[in-house]
């Protein structure tokens, strides 16, 4: 497994306790076997299709900060000024299997909380101006160099510029910087403030971002399951009434009835909120959807398939993540949607989705088991898994 190299003797485990959250950190050096390969071409080739999303910000545009979304053209950055823009892309490591391997160096941290890397390219003096990011994010400095500047102040909406395209403090005052130089590594916290600025062209930074949730929309989406749950379970039905003196009244023991109606509604077990936070945190982008396999192949001729082949890999639009239930089922989460195996399968929902990679001879024996195998197949024919020559 790919390790950070964390400075004067962090490890993992003690940048979880001390830095997580809490406080920004910089490693020189971080990742000394990776490389990120991508160059600026390619980036904004990436930028010119209609599945991703990309979007320029132009500091001196029509309007300060100006920001503008893809797909774009080729015309659009031969037009370009020499200095002061930047083009970010999302989802790179979706599309570019060098830059996923990137989130190998994260695996300390659960991975139903990564959500992408954002790659962006920048002119010299590029940037997106002072901001805050509302969720953590580790920086690293691919190509080029960037200085980042940071301050602790809390920031609230009412700080922000009005009337740009993007959230812009003014007034930034650093109260610590670095710049960053190929190699190296910034992690900030959420709603730390920072500014990132390109000194030189070429500057080329990942950005690893991680999923976190607004409250309401994981409230809306508990709501909705809710609903679909108790869709066919009756509807609201009278206390024993006696005639009432105002019929437009609603009496307060009405109230109280419908109260403990919905109480008794709300009162889920444990398997039910399990199952419905990996369907609902492993959901993947619009534009990242698949379609099913118009041909599916049956168990047995996906065996001989993988057999033949040696090797399947994942899919790069497909998130997977997996709980172990109470009541002798396992789920397997897979951008929304669950797929269960018997628990007594051990460790095999860990390894398929731990590793984009899958070798046949490792699985060989699990793929002897009836379920195991309708799994994976399942997967196949869903779209998840990917032969070499497809």
């Amino acid at each position: 497994m790919q390790q950070l190299n964390f400075p004067n003797e962090i490890t993992p485990k003690s940048f979880l306790k001390s830095y997580w959250q809490q406080k920004p950190l910089l490693l020189r050096q971080a990742l000394p076997k990776f490389k990120c390969g991508l160059d600026a071409d390619e980036l904004a080739g990436l930028a010119c299709e209609a599945d991703v999303e990309s979007r320029l910000v132009l500091e001196r545009g029509k309007t300060p900060w100006e920001a503008r979304f893809g797909p774009f053209t080729e015309a659009t950055f031969a037009e370009l000024p020499e200095s002061h823009w930047t083009l970010l892309v999302q989802d790179v490591d979706k599309h570019l299997p060098p830059v996923a391997s990137l989130l190998d160096y994260f695996h300390f941290i659960p991975d139903w909380r990564l959500d992408d890397v954002m790659v962006s390219y920048a002119a010299d003096q590029g940037s997106v101006g002072p901001h805050i990011d509302d969720y953590d994010v580790f920086l690293y400095q691919a190509k080029g160099r960037r200085r980042w500047k940071i301050h602790y102040q809390p920031v609230s909406e009412e700080d922000f510029i009005p009337g740009l395209d993007l959230r812009i403090l003014p007034d930034f005052e650093a109260e610590e910087e670095w710049l960053l130089e190929p190699g190296d590594l910034l992690y900030l916290p959420p709603n730390v403030a920072h500014w990132g600025v390109a000194e030189g062209d070429d500057c080329i930074s990942c950005s690893v971002g991680f999923r976190a949730p607004a409250y309401r929309e994981m409230a809306n989406a508990w709501c909705e399951a809710l609903g679909e749950q108790l869709a066919a379970e009756g509807r609201y039905r009278d206390l024993p009434m006696t005639p009432q003196q105002a019929s437009g009244e609603i009496l307060p023991t009405v109230v109280e009835e419908v109260s403990a109606s919905l109480q008794r509604m709300l009162q889920t077990d444990d398997e039910f909120k399990r199952r419905w936070f990996g369907r609902f945190i492993s959901e993947s982008k619009p534009n990242l959807q698949l379609e099913p396999r118009q041909t599916p192949l049956s168990p047995a001729a996906f065996h001989e398939r993988f057999r033949q082949a040696s090797m399947i890999h994942r899919n790069a639009y497909s998130r997977m993540l997996f709980s172990r239930g109470s009541q002798g089922q396992d789920s397997l989460f897979v951008n929304g949607e669950e797929y269960q195996l018997p628990s007594e399968s051990g460790d095999f929902l860990a390894i398929l989705t731990h590793h984009r990679l899958l070798h046949f001879g490792y699985l060989e024996n699990w793929l002897e088991q009836p379920d195991c195998l309708q799994l994976v197949c399942d997967l196949y024919n869903d779209n998840h898994l990917i032969f070499d020559d497809e």
